[in-house]
């Protein structure tokens, strides 16, 4: 358990962050707040960084905390639309915040980073497993990650360029046409909405049997040869097709040798 004297300094540190013009503090202004001495501070965190990427745990654990406890819906497309919208809320509400989770200045990632990208994982597993995903998981994820945090970080820092309200779902519906099939968007009016299946067919079963091949920890095969049954359905599965990166070149992700 957090002792009380970390937990005030943390908190304080947080609080501080949100409220200053630009995001930073000083450890002066956090050991006057929270009422204790320097070296207390030096003692639990370590450094000014230490005490800053304390805060960025801090951050994520508040993001993260409605994620770990939300019930899956039975549609796991509207989850993550759901999902990116409450992404791009949290980082309004917590500017300083954010920007700071997100700072490329934060060496070490946080665990809760990848527990984050983990959560969207498996919702995009969810898709695949219907067969309404384009391309493998791990890759879609990354594209809705780095999107999502972008359009964020522009809205956040950017105020008075990024004024339309409108802009986030956009991109959100923008990144998702590109990684769903059309039918996901038959009843929502997107462009890709009545497009032909079959240039997409294959991708998207080939996402579909990877996930539910993981899903089964390669049943009926042996270990090397549900990797290998594995690499072949990703690479199917995240191809250069009409949709996606021009003919010839390598997927993302990937150099022109196929290897990440």
């Amino acid at each position: 358990m957090m002792s009380s004297t970390r937990a005030r300094i943390l908190e304080v540190a947080a609080d501080l962050v949100a409220q200053s013009e630009n995001g930073d503090v000083s450890t002066r202004a956090v050991c006057e707040a929270a009422q204790v001495g320097a070296p207390a501070l030096y003692r639990h965190f370590g450094d000014k960084e230490g005490l800053l990427a304390a805060v960025v745990d801090y951050g994520f654990d508040k993001y993260l905390a409605t994620k770990r406890l939300r019930t899956p819906g039975t549609d796991p497309v509207e989850d993550l639309r759901n999902g990116w919208d409450t992404h791009v809320e949290f980082a309004l509400r917590n500017r300083n915040l954010y920007r700071l989770m997100n700072s490329p200045a934060m060496r070490t990632p946080p665990a809760a980073a990848l527990e984050s990208h983990q959560i969207l994982t498996r919702d995009l597993e969810r898709v695949a497993a219907q067969g309404r995903l384009r391309l493998a998981p791990e890759l879609a994820a990354q594209m809705v990650m780095s999107a999502n945090v972008g359009v964020a970080l522009m809205l956040v820092s950017r105020p008075s360029t990024f004024t339309d309200p409108s802009t986030s779902r956009r991109v959100r519906d923008a990144v998702h046409a590109a990684i769903f099939t059309p039918d996901v968007f038959d009843t929502a009016g997107a462009p890709e909405a009545g497009k032909a299946a079959d240039e997409i067919h294959v991708p998207s079963a080939a996402a579909r049997l990877s996930t539910l091949l993981r899903q089964a920890h390669g049943e009926g095969l042996s270990t090397a040869e549900s990797a290998l049954m594995t690499e072949w359905l990703d690479r199917l599965a995240n191809a250069p097709t009409a949709a996606g990166p021009s003919a010839g070149q390598p997927p993302v992700g990937q150099g022109t040798s196929g290897t990440p």
